[in-house]
Formats: structure tokens, sequence, C-alpha cells
């Protein structure tokens, strides 16, 4: 599986990924679990008795928070999730426990009865948080319970997550650490406070900014955050240290390679609340489905860009980071590929149950003709390929005088528009060949042309495919174009 592939422009971009299937994957969840509590309403005049606003409660919602929500979140992703936390015995693990089993999730809660269960209760109005209430109880009491079961569950998972909230559950995270080491699994860390010795010899950990310059020192650029967290991944004995750094994004170190720097896709932030459990969920589901450091990292950041628009905390979706790989590559042009990355996107997208449109042109001025017929073709499937004559046969076929746009200036033009998945170059003057190749579902050509005259088409129906014509907009062609402007 190949999620992305790496391309050198100007830089390092992040070519074409696409979203794994996490349905195989097997994550053990363990850590400080909580209910989250949310009371909404609104706010029309201040308390007589201090100055403080009266919320009037319309609405309320009860969510898994802490491990809780990490296990949440690999749930939605569609991963087989366990979670190991202590509770009390009481009505809010009562909640908890089936706001968890309602995903799917299997919860493994040791509950005490001298406990209280870990509540946070935020009011809300007009989106804005006004006030969180913390009920905290210490859960330091349960490690011995907390130990056992862990270890029994280790065998069973492919990875393990530990989400510490400093309250207590993960009091001896050195020997479960050493535990799953020792069975051969993968630990992804999200750290709590200042001495993070205590995580070493995990696999990865996920501080976030702050909590890194707490235990690194301040740091004022990229190049100041790739040094000291090179130098504590290597004191840690990690193999990887992912550094979550709110609106700049985030950077991934990695024992002998360059550090990435990624910036932030969130389009509008709402609530940053349980963004770092997405990271550490979608970081961990990535590793277990065969990513590498740097796939699931990039993964992990546009499904934080999708959270942090949501309010409270909240979990991404297949389908929700589907629409963020695709949106992502049109602010990009991440969306022009190769021959070989069109291929392996091709697979990767049949195996998830897509169909497969193509079609092709030299789009050398792009107009509304184009764009009415393109967008025509994508409702025929569920991903649009555009392959693209390459300059040398634009010319073959066009004249000495043309393409009037480079090969790399259209195909940024088609990867832009909404429509489009994939853009591929071709340098024969038919496409006949990659067509051959793609195989696609349905082969579409616009204009007054027969399907049976169309290049691909013995290929595509062979293989039980269909080819479709569709209608220019009359009015639009780039000859006309050429023409008016030769005129004026």
């Amino acid at each position: 599986m190949l999620p992305f592939r790496p391309i050198l422009t100007a830089g390092l971009r992040l070519m074409d990924f696409v979203v794994p299937d996490f349905t195989a994957v097997r994550i053990l969840v363990a850590g400080d679990v909580m209910l989250d509590r949310y009371w909404f309403g609104a706010t029309r005049r201040i308390s007589p008795e201090a100055p403080v606003p009266v919320v009037h409660v319309e609405e309320a919602e009860e969510r898994p928070g802490g491990a809780g929500n990490v296990a949440l979140n690999l749930a939605l992703l569609g991963a087989r999730a366990t979670v190991v936390g202590v509770t009390g015995e009481d009505p809010a693990a009562d909640a908890l426990n089936a706001a968890l089993t309602e995903f799917g999730v299997r919860c493994r809660l040791t509950r005490l009865p001298e406990l209280h269960t870990i509540t946070k209760l935020r009011v809300l109005s007009r989106r804005q948080q006004l006030l969180r209430i913390d009920f905290e109880a210490d859960a330091r009491a349960a490690s011995p319970h907390f130990a056992a079961i862990f270890g029994e569950e280790i065998p069973a998972n492919d990875i393990v997550i530990l989400s510490d909230y400093a309250k207590g559950a993960l009091a001896e995270a050195p020997a479960l650490i050493k535990a799953a080491r020792a069975a051969g699994r993968r630990v992804v860390v999200d750290p709590k406070g200042a001495d993070f010795a205590r995580y070493r010899g995990a696999t990865a950990m996920t501080p976030n900014l702050a909590e890194f310059e707490a235990v690194a020192g301040g740091c004022e650029t990229e190049a100041d955050i790739a040094a000291k967290g090179e130098r504590l991944r290597a004191h840690l004995d990690l193999e990887a240290l992912i550094v979550t750094r709110g609106e700049a994004g985030m950077t991934l170190i990695e024992a002998d390679r360059p550090p990435l720097h990624l910036p932030t896709h969130a389009r509008e932030v709402a609530d940053v609340t349980g963004a770092g459990d997405t990271v550490i969920a979608l970081l961990a589901a990535g590793l277990a489905a065969g990513s590498s450091f740097a796939e699931a990292t990039a993964l992990a950041n546009l499904g934080a860009g999708v959270v942090v628009g949501k309010l409270g905390a909240a979990g991404v979706t297949p389908s929700e980071l589907h629409r963020a790989v695709h949106e992502h590559r049109q602010t990009t042009g991440d969306g022009v590929l190769d021959e070989d990355a069109l291929i392996d996107a091709v697979r990767q997208a049949r195996a998830r149950g897509e169909r497969i449109v193509m079609t092709n042109g030299c789009f050398d001025i792009l107009h509304p003709g184009h764009v009415a017929y393109l967008r025509a073709a994508r409702k025929l499937g569920d991903r649009l390929i555009v392959a693209v004559n390459d300059d040398a046969s634009v010319s073959r076929l066009k004249g000495k005088d043309r393409p009037i746009n480079t090969l790399d200036d259209r195909m940024a033009m088609l990867a832009a528009l909404d429509m489009v998945d994939w853009v591929a170059p071709f340098s024969e003057d038919t496409p006949a060949r990659l067509i051959g190749r793609v195989l696609p579902d349905v082969l579409v050509k616009g204009g007054d042309y027969r399907p049976e005259d169309i290049a691909g088409y013995d290929v595509v129906t062979a293989n039980g495919g269909e080819v479709r014509v569709v209608e220019f907009v009359a009015g639009h062609s780039t000859t006309a174009l050429l023409d008016a402007m030769r005129k004026r």
C-alpha cells in the first residue's frame, strides 16, 4: 500500500495519497478515560447576582473523553478498538461505557466504588465555551488491576496507544511500554507533564508544542524544533517524534531522515478540544495499516484539520478524510500524477469499490465548455481521471504554434477543478496505451464521436467497461477563442 508519493518541485510536496483501509486494524488504547458533558443554551442576560451570563440550558450531550475519545476516533475510522481504563462505580461510568460500546469499542474498564468517574462539564452558548467544570479522580490505586488487564489485551492487538491525561491510570507507564515492546508491539504515546523519561523506549510520541518546549526548551524557528526534537528523540530512544503545533501544523522527526514540516489544513477552527486524540488515533491506525511515519503523520494532519472545525471532542470518518484529501489535492496541485502513481491510485480506489471514469484531451485553453463536459463525466462514477497530451504531441496534432500553455500549466489548471481527481500526461498521439493500463469502468469523450471510433474503445469494452460520448457546450472551443484573439 502506498498512501502517497513524495515528489520534488520547489521542495518536498506530498503527492497524491489515499486513505488506508482501517477495518482489519486492531488497536489497544490504554489511559485516562473520562466523560465529557456538554450543556448548550442561549444567553440573553447577565446575572443580577454576579457579572456572569445566564445560560438557559436547552440541550445536553455526553461523549467519551480522554482515552475514551481516542478509542471512539478509531471506531469512527472503522478500526477495531479496545480501551483499558479506570472509572468509578457510578452513572457517569455507565454513560461512558454505553457511549463507547454503541460504536463498537470493546471496554475493559476497572470500576472502583471509592472513585468518581472523571467528568468534564462544558457550558456553551452560540458555539462558544463559557465555562468548564472538572470532576477529578486519582486512578493510581487501580494500577495493579489496570496493568493486568493491559497485559491480557496486548497479544490481540496490532499496536498500542497510551493516552496520558495525568489522572493516574498510566502511573506505571514504563512497565506498560516494556510489556508491549517485549510482545513485539509498537507503542505510540500522547504524553503529559514534564517527565518524558517515563516514556523511554516507546515507538513514537506526539506532544503538542507547549509540552515539547516545557521539556526541550523554547523554540523560535522550525530549525530549533528539528534540532531539539532530534536530541529528545535520541535521548528517549524513540523511532519518531511528532510535535503538533496548532495553527502552524506538525513536525515529524525520524532517525536518519530530514525533518518533515507539514502546514495545517484547518479552514475554520471551532474548537481544538480532542484534536490531539484524533492525531494519535490516525497516526497509530495508519502505522498499523502499513503506512510509513510520514504517510501516517500527513493523514493525521489532515484529520486534525477536519476535527477542529467541529464543536467539542469529536472524530473524523473515512468519508471526511477522503474529502479532505481531495481538497488538499485541489489546493496544492497534488492531483497531478505520473503514470505509475496513477496506476497505484486506481488500484487502491478499486479496492474501495470506487467506479473509475477516464477522459483525455489537450485542454490547451481551459474554457466553460471543458468545465461542463468534465462535470458531466464526473457524474458517471466516483473518480475522474483526465489524461493530457504532452507538449510535443499537441504540436503534432494542432500545429507548431500550439500549445499555448505548457503541459505543467494545463495539468495544474485541471487538477484545481473540483470534479477532477487525478491528472496524468501521455506522450503518444492517442491515449490508447495509457487507457489500456488504467482500464477505466467508463471511458468518456466530448464531441460528436461514435463510441467505437474513440481511442481505447476496444480494450475498455473487452474488459467489461463502457464508452460514453458527452456533447460539448455550443459556442465554446479553443480554436474559436484563438481565432477571436487573432482578429482582435
